[in-house]
């Protein structure tokens, strides 16, 4: 392969040409590359398999980092608060299943006595 440039590395990896500089800065002495008579980088496979390796781990690096203790801490808080929230629930569904267990046997007892009112006529009140 020819000679690359700093921009077609950039493209190929999909950042910006400043983050390509900032690593071949951040390269060991024998991965940085050399500079030609024009002070321009000179880039062979080795140096571009350098600074691909070099993003490919501080980009691991970055997510690994990005779970810090005080997202476990509020983490933890958000579960606590959720299952907290699960047990109001529940008790709110108890409380409803009762509340129609009860309007249901109210209900049936006001039937029974309707029935019993209407089909016992000395309950009958007669209006003159």
């Amino acid at each position: 392969m020819a000679n690359k440039t700093i921009s077609s590395i950039a493209k190929d990896l999909k950042i910006s040409r400043a983050r390509v500089y900032q690593i071949i800065d951040m390269l060991d002495d024998n991965e940085k590359p050399s500079k030609d008579s024009n002070d321009r980088y000179v880039i062979d496979d080795s140096v571009v398999n350098a600074i691909r390796k070099y993003y490919a781990n501080s980009n691991t690096k970055a997510k690994q980092e990005k779970t810090s203790p005080i997202d476990d801490k509020v983490l933890d808080i958000m579960r606590r608060q959720l299952d907290e929230k699960d047990r109001q629930i529940e008790k709110l569904t108890q409380l409803l299943n009762q509340q129609q267990q009860l309007n249901l046997s109210t209900s049936r007892q006001n039937e029974k006595l309707l029935d019993t009112t209407t089909n016992n006529p000395s309950h009958r009140t007669i209006s003159p």
